[in-house]
């Protein structure tokens, strides 16, 4: 996922997931790369992108219905812990990705 250096990619990620939210569907967003830096408090709320949603109106509408998780590497390389997060955002490794893809049955990721 992108970070605030490719604003439309990263804001495309974020309406997706609460538009699949708002259709009824189960989400799980996973922050990568420098994507990372949306899980910490005021990163969302300085992100400004003409004729989108605020990210921070759609990052708490995916955490009030669904799920957000940042990669545990990327989290490392950034040296961001658990106690520098938004909550109820989670931090989780590549072994916690796979058991949720297979067990939620997706056919299909967005990336």
């Amino acid at each position: 996922m992108a970070g605030s250096e490719d604003a439309e990619r990263a804001a495309q990620a974020f309406t997706v997931a609460a538009t699949a939210l708002a259709s009824g569907f189960s989400v799980s967003l996973w922050l990568t790369s420098k994507a990372s830096y949306f899980a910490l408090p005021g990163r969302c709320e300085e992100f400004a992108l003409p004729h989108s949603a605020p990210l921070h109106e759609l990052r708490d509408a995916i955490l009030a219905s669904g799920s957000i998780t940042l990669c545990s590497q990327c989290a490392v390389r950034r040296n961001i812990t658990e106690s520098d997060l938004i909550p109820g955002i989670v931090i989780k490794g590549a072994a916690s990705f796979v058991q949720e893809i297979m067990q939620s049955g997706v056919q299909a990721l967005i990336y």
